[in-house]
């Protein structure tokens, strides 16, 4: 079990937003129906800068939008957040078939009438959790007027043909955002203004190599730098526009390691973990180029663990 407040110690956070956000757990406890809400991460965020931002803003109420490329760790910040406050977690992915009904509920009959089937922004809202919006800038406008409810000042979701739903204290929505994917849309400016926003770093070397090393304690170091060496050049690769996005896959490569480590050649867990992840044969090979750069050919699993 990962201990959210020693993680941040050792990264330098402010002492004094690490006991204010310790405060805010102890003083809203979450009741028993809502504990399986309750999130372990699997992974720490790293970055000083980003947490110290992320925790006052919570603290003083705010609803916060995590905006960045592709692998920044935006979702793991969010899920870090929520156990770092101790609040229930409810992720919705938006996507063009998400309407108000998807967020707030539906009716449902049961037990001869008509019930509200309560929505992850209803329950939310009630048991004072934290709601991950994945993907905010992709929900279209039905779901935008629940949006701008939900994230309003006054913390009333008033909806047309629903009762009026009084937020929680402790409620809070993070959305997160990347500008590039299709399908996406830019936020107009009501909503945007309803958040405050931080703009998440691409992972440096030593952010790579305290990932990885998290993930694979028993790896060699020198694999263990190899792989985050091909991490950074793939991002690199993608920065000059010599490739697309697809292959910057942290969670891909973390996948493909895992594979290695119960014995599949390194080679073939890559391919899984990053190359098939670009469709365009010639951008396939600049993957692989790259690729054997930092991980030979011969190399086997002990090589790595």
């Amino acid at each position: 079990m990962i201990d959210m407040a020693s993680a941040l110690r050792e990264q330098k956070v402010d002492e004094n937003l690490i006991n204010m956000a310790l405060e805010f757990r102890d003083r809203y406890t979450v009741e028993e129906p809502y504990l399986n809400r309750l999130v372990q991460p699997a992974n720490i965020f790293y970055g000083k800068d980003v947490w110290e931002m992320a925790i006052a803003a919570i603290l003083k109420g705010n609803n916060i939008l995590l905006s960045g490329p592709k692998a920044t760790g935006k979702n793991v910040l969010a899920d870090n957040l929520a156990c770092l406050f101790g609040r229930p977690e409810y992720n919705i992915s938006f996507n063009v078939t998400t309407d108000s009904s998807n967020l707030i509920g539906t009716d449902t009959f049961t037990d001869n009438e008509v019930r509200l089937r309560k929505g992850p922004v209803y329950q939310c809202a009630e048991c004072g959790g934290f709601g991950i919006f994945d993907e905010v800038n992709m929900a279209k406008n039905d779901a935008v007027s629940v949006l701008h409810s939900a994230l309003d000042h006054r913390r009333i979701i008033d909806v047309p043909g629903y009762e009026k739903i009084f937020l929680h204290d402790a409620t809070r929505f993070i959305g997160t955002m990347n500008a590039g994917y299709a399908g996406t849309k830019e936020l107009n400016e009501a909503l945007v203004s309803r958040f405050l926003v931080i703009d998440m770093p691409r992972l440096d070397h030593d952010t790579v190599v305290k990932i990885l090393r998290d993930n694979f304690p028993k790896a060699k170091p020198l694999a263990v730098e190899q792989f985050a060496g091909l991490f950074l050049d793939l991002q690199l690769k993608s920065l000059n526009s010599e490739i697309s996005t697809k292959a910057v896959d942290l969670r891909g490569m973390i996948a493909a390691i895992r594979t290695i480590e119960i014995g599949l050649a390194p080679q073939k867990a890559i391919r899984m973990g990053i190359t098939y992840k670009s469709f365009d044969v010639f951008e396939r090979d600049i993957i692989n180029d790259v690729i054997l750069t930092r991980i030979p050919a011969d190399w086997t699993p002990a090589d790595i663990f």
